[in-house]
Order: structure tokens, then sequence, then C-alpha cells
């Protein structure tokens, strides 16, 4: 016997697929403005921080961040910003001696580090960062410490933007003017005087060396009273500096 669907059960089952049909379309709408504007945004905000001094960044807020959860008393940033001209050769050498010697022969990813770092964690070692100092400018300036996928992505979006619209001199002053020295010390110009009593423009390359021998762990590795193995440390890029000169 032939059934026949009930006239009004099947209007409203129609209008139900309409209405969830158009709700899926203004939610794809919504998300799609709601990217290509913050798209936009971080255009424009890194064709900005291109030409201005950066007031703060991310890493910054998130130390005052960390000091309001554990119930820590407030404990301003010591950051002074200076441009190129204010920071000493020795300073842009020792760094790139540091944390990324091909900083002029990549466009923001060292593909090499990263196939070396995985190959040595396969054959059993440590798996070590290979994050250029390009990568460490999108972290510090723009990103939380959070690891999750989401975050990888905005990294690696923000490293394209800025070697994209940024001179590679852009990139090491910015570098340079947000890297943490120690506990609330930012900036080359903050640990200079810190340090030696001195400006960043006046830092040797030994003193220089021994600021860039902190950088993976400035907290841990304190140029005030350095270690063994700091010092050791500052020997290998008083090394690397010089073989990168020549």
């Amino acid at each position: 016997m032939k059934t026949h669907r009930h006239p009004k059960r099947y209007r409203q089952s129609d209008r139900h697929h309409r209405a969830i049909s158009s709700l899926s379309k203004r939610l794809v709408r919504v998300m799609t403005y709601s990217v290509l504007t913050l798209l936009i945004i971080s255009i424009l905000l890194v064709i900005a921080l291109r030409f201005l001094p950066a007031p703060t960044s991310a890493f910054m807020m998130h130390t005052h961040i960390d000091d309001l959860v554990e119930g820590k008393a407030f404990q301003p940033i010591k950051q002074d910003w200076v441009d190129s001209r204010g920071i000493s050769k020795y300073a842009y050498s020792a760094v790139i001696a540091s944390e990324d010697q091909r900083f002029y022969q990549h466009h923001g990813f060292d593909i090499d580090a990263i196939y070396k770092a995985y190959q040595q964690y396969q054959h059993g070692g440590k798996l070590r960062g290979a994050s250029t100092i390009s990568q460490q400018v999108a972290k510090n300036l723009f990103l939380s410490p959070a690891r999750n996928f989401g975050r990888k992505a905005l990294e690696i979006w923000f490293t394209f933007l800025i070697e994209s619209l940024w001179t590679k001199a852009r990139i090491l002053e910015m570098y340079l003017n947000i890297a943490e020295f120690g506990d609330h010390l930012f900036g080359i110009e903050a640990a200079s005087q810190h340090y030696f009593g001195i400006s960043a423009k006046r830092l040797s390359a030994s003193q220089a060396a021994l600021l860039a021998a902190t950088l993976p762990n400035p907290i841990r590795l304190k140029a005030a009273h350095p270690s063994a193995y700091l010092l050791q440390r500052q020997r290998w890029i008083l090394r690397q500096m010089h073989n990168l000169a020549n």
C-alpha cells in the first residue's frame, strides 16, 4: 500500500532544514569575516612595528600575569628601548652566533636545523629547539607561552609576516630589545646597565657573548654570577663570532 507524507509534517521538516542551512551559512560567514579581520589586524600591527618601538610584548605581559597568579608583589619590567645605533655590533654578532647562525640565509625557518634536530631525536638524543631569531621574535612579541597547534600556526603566520615586511636589521633590533636577560629584565640596554653599568652601545665582545650565553634560560643562567657552564658557553660563542666574521 502506497504511503503519503503528511503535508504539514513535511513542511515543518523542510522549514527546519532550511533554518539549519541558513544558520550554518551565517556561521560560516561570521567565521570567515572574523578570520579575515584578524589577519588584516595582524598585518597592520606588524607593519606598524616595523617603524615603531614595541611598548611591551606578550612575554612581558605574561610575566606580570604569572606574578599575579602566584600572589607575588608587583615588580615593574626593566626595559629601555634603543635603536640599532645604540647597540654594539658585538651584541648583534653574539646573538647570531648563539641563536641562529644561518639568520641571513633563511627566510624565517631554518629547515636544515629542524631536520638535524629531528635526526638527533630519532637517534635517541634530546629533543632540542630549532627556532630561528625570527620565530623567537614572533613568539615573544605576539604570543603566549602555551604549547598547542593553534599557537604554532600563529607562530608560523607571524614569522612569515615579520620576514616579509621587516628587514633583517629590524628583526635583530626588535629581538635585542625584547629578549629576556633576567628576572623582569628585558632588552639589551637594560641588561647592559644592570650587569655592567654601561650602555648597550659600549658592550665589548666578551660582555655581549656572556649576555648571549644566558639566552636559552636567563633565569637559571645568571650573567651576574656566571657558572662554569655559562663561561664555557661564552667562550664557545666568542669562537663562533670569530669564525662567522671570517
